[in-house]
C-alpha cells in the first residue's frame, strides 16, 4: 500500500487486519445475506438513485435534498475512481482473511484503495442531511451499513472505508459551498391599511377588460350577481383601457375600484386607485394573476370575502418613466409596475415555462424552459446605473421575490421598498455553456453569470439600439431608457390574507 502521508502504513495494515480478524470471528448467520444484498444494491449507486427517486416525488426541501444528494455522490464518485483509486493502487482482502461463505463473490479488481461504495453512500447521505437534517439522520444508518458491508464481505480493508467516508463527507461539503442554501423565505405578512367594508357592492366601481384572461359572457353575470350595487364597465375591443379604468375611478359614488382583467390591465387600475385616493379590489380575472396570487386572492371567493370583510392592506407601487421613438421625436411614458419588469429572453422563458408547467410541474418547466430558451436566443446589450452589460436576462421584480435564481415566483411581502434587480450575464467567456451548466445543476444563483443586487431606484437605457421593455407582461418597443422607483405604500388593496399583528 502507498500514501497516507503522515501515518504509518504498517501500523495502518495492522489495524486493518486486526479488524477484518474480528469480523472473521462472528458466527454465519442471517446478517451475512443482508449486509451481501446491501452492498450489491449500492453497486454503482443504484440504491442511493431509487432514494432519491422516492425524494423527489416530494416537492419542496426532499426534492431538493435528493438533488443535493445526487451531486455529492457524482463528485465523490468522479474523484473516488478517477483520481485515489489510480493514486493509491492496493490489493483488496483476500480469501485466507474472511470465511469463505461470508467474501464478494466475484470480488472488485480495481484497487482497494479508498472505497467507492462507502464514498458515494456517505456523500448521498450528508448532501442530503445538509438541506434536510431528518432525512440525513434517517439515511445515516443505510449509509453506514453499506460502508460496513463493504468490509464485512472482503471487498475492503476499513481503512478503505474510512478514507472512503472521509472523501464523500468532503465531497457533499464541497457541493454545498458550490450550490449554497436557499435562504428561507419569510412568512407571507401584510401591513394593515384601511379600507371600507363594502356589502352587494354598494359603492364599488368596477372596470372588466372584457379581452383579456378568461373573460367570457357567463363572468359578466357573475359580477352582477356578486355585486348587486356595483358600477360594472366591460371595456370593449378598441376602447382605451386607460382612459376607461380612468374614467371609472373618477365617478362620485366611488369608494373602491375593482378591477378583472390580466396583470397590465391591474397595473392600470392600480395607477388609477392611487390617483383618486381609492381602495384596489383585483379580481382574479387574467391569464396568470400574479399580483392577485400574491396577495392570496386565488379566487373570487377570496376576493369577495376581503371586500366585505374590510381586509386591506398597503403595498408598494413600482414607477416606470420610460423614453421611447427617435430621438428627434421622444415620447415620455409612466406606467404603474406591480410585479417585474425585464428586458431580454424572460419573456419567452416564462412564457415556455407556463406552458410545460400544468404537465411537468414547476422545477421541470423551469428548467426544460431555461434549456430550450438559453440555447435559441441571442443577448441583448444594455446600460444599467450606467455600466454596460451584454446580458441574457435583466429582471427587476418590485419587491424581493424567490427563490433566488433566474426563475423566480413566489413574493411574500409586498411593502420592503425594494427593487429586486436579476441580471444574467453573457460577457463572461463561455458565458452560453456556462449558464446551461448552471440551469441544469441548480446553481444558478451561486454562479459567475448570476448578478444579484436590490435597490431602491434603477435606470436601464438602450446601449446599441432601441430595447423591448416588458412590464407586467405588457411589452413596450423601441425604450431608449427608462427609470424605476418604488412608492412605498402607495397603494391600498383588499387582501384576503388578514394582516399579521
Amino acid at each position: 500500500m502507498r500514501g497516507f502521508p503522515g501515518i504509518g502504513p504498517h501500523n495502518v495494515t495492522k489495524f486493518d487486519h486486526f479488524l477484518v480478524r474480528a469480523v472473521s470471528r462472528q458466527r454465519q448467520g442471517n446478517h451475512d445475506d443482508f449486509f451481501r444484498y446491501l452492498s450489491a444494491a449500492a453497486t454503482k449507486g443504484k440504491l442511493w438513485f431509487g432514494i432519491a427517486g422516492v425524494m423527489a416525488t416530494v416537492p419542496g426541501r426532499p426534492r431538493r435534498a435528493a438533488l443535493h444528494g445526487l451531486l455529492a455522490l457524482g463528485v465523490a464518485s468522479a474523484v473516488t475512481n478517477l483520481v485515489f483509486k489510480t493514486a493509491l493502487p492496493r490489493t483488496r482482502p483476500s480469501p485466507d482473511h474472511l470465511p469463505v461463505f461470508r467474501f464478494v463473490n466475484p470480488q472488485p479488481t480495481s484497487s482497494s484503495m479508498p472505497s467507492g461504495h462507502s464514498a458515494s453512500a456517505v456523500a448521498f447521505a450528508v448532501g442530503a442531511g445538509i438541506v434536510s437534517p431528518a432525512i440525513g439522520l434517517a439515511l445515516a444508518p443505510v449509509a453506514a451499513g453499506v460502508a460496513y458491508s463493504r468490509v464485512h464481505t472482503g471487498a475492503h480493508w476499513p481503512s478503505d472505508v474510512v478514507f472512503g467516508s472521509a472523501l464523500g463527507a468532503g465531497a457533499a461539503l464541497l457541493t454545498r459551498k458550490w450550490w449554497p442554501a436557499r435562504p428561507p423565505e419569510p412568512t407571507p405578512r401584510r401591513t394593515p391599511a384601511d379600507v371600507p367594508a363594502i356589502a352587494d357592492g354598494d359603492g364599488l366601481v368596477i372596470a372588466v377588460n372584457a379581452m383579456g384572461g378568461s373573460y367570457t359572457p357567463e363572468t359578466g353575470e357573475l359580477l352582477k350577481k356578486l355585486f348587486p350595487k356595483a358600477h360594472i364597465h366591460e371595456i370593449a375591443e378598441g376602447e382605451d383601457v386607460e382612459a376607461a379604468v380612468r374614467t371609472v375611478a373618477s365617478r362620485p359614488e366611488a369608494v373602491a375600484l375593482g378591477v378583472w382583467g390580466g396583470d397590465g390591465t391591474v397595473g392600470t387600475a392600480a395607477a388609477a386607485a392611487v390617483e383618486h385616493s381609492l381602495p384596489l379590489l383585483v379580481l382574479p380575472g387574467g391569464t396568470l394573476n400574479h399580483f392577485a396570487r400574491d396577495l392570496g386572492s386565488n379566487s373570487m371567493d377570496d376576493a369577495v370575502e376581503a371586500l366585505t370583510k374590510g381586509w386591506g392592506a398597503s403595498v408598494d407601487l413600482g414607477w416606470v418613466v420610460v423614453q421611447r421613438g427617435l430621438p428627434e421625436m421622444p415620447e415620455t411614458i409612466e406606467l404603474a409596475m406591480l410585479n417585474t419588469a425585464s428586458v431580454g429572453v424572460y419573456p419567452n422563458l416564462v412564457r415556455r415555462r407556463e406552458r410545460l408547467q400544468p404537465a411537468l410541474g414547476k422545477p421541470l418547466a423551469s428548467l426544460v424552459a431555461s434549456l430550450r430558451t438559453f440555447a435559441v436566443n441571442s443577448p441583448t446589450t444594455l446600460r444599467v446605473d450606467g455600466v454596460r452589460h451584454k446580458l441574457w436576462i435583466m429582471y427587476m421584480g418590485r419587491g424581493r421575490y424567490y427563490p433566488a435564481d433566474h426563475a423566480p415566483i413566489r413574493r411574500p411581502v409586498l411593502d420592503d421598498g425594494i427593487l429586486d434587480l436579476r441580471m444574467i450575464s453573457a460577457d463572461e467567456p463561455f458565458a452560453r455553456a456556462r449558464l446551461l451548466w448552471a440551469v441544469v445543476t441548480g446553481t444558478v444563483a451561486s454562479s459567475k453569470v448570476t448578478h444579484l443586487s436590490e435597490a431602491g431606484s434603477i435606470t436601464i437605457e438602450a446601449a446599441d439600439q432601441p430595447l423591448a421593455l416588458a412590464v407586467d407582461g405588457e411589452a413596450k418597443a423601441n425604450v431608449r431608457s427608462a427609470e424605476f422607483s418604488i412608492r412605498t405604500s402607495g397603494l391600498r388593496v383588499y387582501s384576503p390574507l388578514p394582516p399579521a399583528g
